[in-house]
């Protein structure tokens, strides 16, 4: 069924497609809380961000509703991945960085790394930390440095702050006045979109 679209729909979504990042991605490890996941999704709309990457092998994807937060994951193309090892292989591709957060001696704060490279961010379970497979692979760990008594954020807070660095950089670097995309796939999205 075709869907009735306004000229001023269409104009709102041809903005936001422009400025998608196609080479900028999280990761979600086994995160189980649907707010959590729905407040994720919502900052990955909010920044840009194309494609989340959904590992889900101890626990399940939750189902987050209809509600106004979770509206977000209707914008952002979900890949589900088993293996973690074909899923890192693929984010490195044409020179990609993947990070963990983490807090390793040798995890490194945010404003260290280079977020204008491609890159993945695989964000960890609320209580279990990131999947052992995964931290065998990708030994890259960034951290929010903090300044009070607790040591983490919650996991969709610190996706926010993290996708904010990453935005100051690639904003600062003019990469959101350039489409990612190419023109074909471009269209293919205005396509898809504006039947949304």
């Amino acid at each position: 069924m075709k869907r009735n679209i306004t000229e001023e729909r269409k104009e709102r979504i041809d903005q936001v497609i422009a400025k998608r990042q196609k080479d900028l991605t999280m990761v979600m490890d086994n995160i189980w809380d649907p707010h959590n996941v729905s407040a994720v999704l919502r900052s990955c709309d909010a920044f840009g961000i194309a494609e989340v990457h959904l590992y889900y092998t101890t626990s399940q994807w939750p189902d987050l509703g209809k509600k106004s937060s979770a509206s977000a994951k209707k914008w952002i193309r979900q890949t589900r991945h088993i293996d973690g090892q074909a899923m890192v292989d693929q984010l490195r591709q044409n020179g990609g960085q993947v990070l963990r957060t983490g807090f390793s001696e040798t995890a490194r704060p945010a404003m260290d790394f280079d977020f204008t490279r491609p890159t993945a961010i695989i964000l960890s379970n609320e209580h279990r930390g990131t999947s052992e497979e995964l931290a065998e692979l990708v030994p890259d760990e960034i951290y929010i440095p903090m300044q009070g008594m607790v040591q983490s954020f919650n996991v969709s807070v610190a996706a926010a702050i993290i996708l904010y660095q990453a935005f100051i950089q690639r904003q600062a670097a003019g990469m959101y006045d350039t489409p990612s995309f190419s023109p074909e796939e471009i269209e293919a999205l205005k396509t898809d979109w504006y039947q949304r």
